[in-house]
């Protein structure tokens, strides 16, 4: 993928968000720059397409990507240029014979009304959108982090009917479907989110267990419910978060149990690298598993895995839960209430329509 400002014919209206400086502690809106120009159409090499973003997912991992290259665990984005993220495009012109022009993707695109995407040379998978989904819904509940959601957990964390179920962040886009498999899977489950309005949801439209860790002490008032809602122990924790939060939960595990590592959220708007658990002892008396990984893991499971949410969500066993909001002139402000923790749900910025 490149900046889709390299181009020689007929020109287009782009408008970009830049990353100005590097983030030093807590993301503000100073380190972004917002652009907009007149730019050419560009040729494109064999296997590229050029598409107009319509949609852009504001994902946490994200903010790593804005870190220098001894900070981030992919290729930073480099100063002056497009923030990337995942997005729902429409292809304009194409050189790749799998996308036609008019399709419908889902893929790491840039902040920019045009991006140029290589298919076929990307850590994260590009997936083509049927015609009757709406780009909402393509990278929203059908989306990269929904798949991200089914592989960590039935792939890594392999829950079994009546389990017990831990997931934190468990309102947001990986989270809320998270604790919505494991209910399919027969497991009992416990949430954590932050606010009341978020463990509402999880309770009222999930029907599971939820705790406010906004409302408790992570070192005490944490342990003390997680005690009274898992009393035989968790077997299965899904971490979005890391931190203190990782800690308290790693203490309550059962023996044998996994932990899905997916994200470290209260770590990414820090100086700080994330810290694992204190005592690395309780994995080897307790025999859990510890595990991270990355949806590019299990590319060649992607259309079966998106074949069965659909009908799942065909027959009302998973609930959206988006947080929809519109403007390209507002995305940086968007994305930065992921980690005030403003947003319900999938934090998605509409910027564009199918044309």
């Amino acid at each position: 993928m490149r900046n889709a400002a390299n181009a020689d014919t007929a020109s287009l209206h782009n408008r970009q968000w830049l990353l100005k400086q590097r983030p030093v502690g807590a993301l503000r809106l100073e380190n972004f720059e917002f652009r907009q120009q007149e730019v050419p159409q560009p040729e494109l090499a064999p296997g590229q397409v050029l598409v107009r973003n319509l949609v852009f997912s504001c994902a946490p991992t994200m903010r790593n990507w804005m870190n220098d290259a001894k900070r981030s665990y992919r290729t930073p984005v480099a100063l002056g240029e497009p923030i990337t993220g995942p997005a729902c495009a429409q292809v304009v012109k194409s050189a790749h014979p799998r996308f036609t022009v008019g399709a419908l993707l889902v893929g790491v695109s840039s902040w920019q009304d045009y991006s140029i995407l290589e298919p076929d040379n990307t850590p994260v998978p590009v997936i083509t959108v049927s015609s009757d989904i709406a780009p909402t819904d393509a990278l929203g509940i059908y989306g990269l982090n929904s798949l991200t959601a089914y592989f960590g957990l039935l792939r890594i964390g392999k829950p079994r009917h009546g389990e017990t179920l831990v997931v934190s962040a468990a309102a947001g886009s990986v989270g809320s479907m998270v604790v919505q498999l494991g209910k399919l899977y027969g497991c009992r489950v416990i949430g954590i989110a932050g606010g009341r309005a978020k463990c509402e949801w999880l309770t009222n439209t999930c029907g599971i267990a939820a705790i406010d860790y906004k409302s408790t002490e992570l070192t005490t008032g944490l342990s003390e419910r997680l005690a009274r809602l898992a009393p035989n122990g968790v077997d299965v924790f899904f971490d979005n978060v890391g931190g203190a939060m990782l800690q308290t939960v790693t203490e309550h595990m059962a023996v044998h149990g996994r932990i899905v590592v997916c994200g470290q959220v209260s770590a990414y708007d820090s100086d700080q690298p994330a810290p694992g658990p204190r005592d690395m002892m309780l994995l080897v008396y307790r025999r859990l598993l510890m595990q991270g990984f990355v949806l590019g893991d299990f590319v060649d499971e992607i259309s079966s895995a998106h074949d069965e949410l659909m009908q799942w969500v065909a027959a009302g066993k998973i609930q959206r839960h988006d947080d929809v909001r519109n403007g390209f002139v507002g995305l940086p402000a968007a994305f930065l209430d992921l980690f005030s923790g403003k947003n319900t749900g999938a934090l998605l910025v509409k910027v564009a329509n199918v044309t």
